[in-house]
């Protein structure tokens, strides 16, 4: 699976975020959603361009380990949200800092998710 310049750019991001103050996450916080969901929508992008390539009858089995790699990620995805969401609420950095880690959980995940796609594709 080829790096997305958009996810990588993302991670270094919540690395750096980690260490924030919550001055700092106060005035980074609309860059930090927006690099994120620029992520997220490189991550999804790569996934159909993947499973659009894949043949019909694989695209009508939608293969079940694919199948849970994808709800996986989407769980993950929606779990960083939810936590970036509390910490603006709370204006927790110790939050914000979580929703980071979970946030490059949840692409280690989509990443995974779109390899087992691509590596069905190749069992074909």
């Amino acid at each position: 699976m080829e790096k997305l310049p958009e996810v990588e750019t993302a991670k270094a991001l919540m690395n750096e975020a980690v260490a924030w103050s919550v001055m700092k996450w106060l005035r980074e916080k609309k860059r930090v959603r927006k690099t994120a969901d620029q992520a997220n929508a490189a991550l999804d992008q790569l996934n159909q361009a993947v499973k659009d390539r894949w043949p019909d009858g694989v695209r009508a089995a939608y293969a079940m380990k694919v199948k849970e790699a994808d709800d996986e990620a989407l769980r993950a995805h929606l779990d960083a949200e939810a936590t970036f969401d509390e910490a603006e609420r709370q204006l927790s950095t110790s939050l914000a800092r979580e929703g980071c880690r979970k946030a490059i959980q949840s692409w280690d995940l989509h990443e995974k998710a779109i390899r087992k796609a691509e590596a069905l594709m190749g069992s074909q």
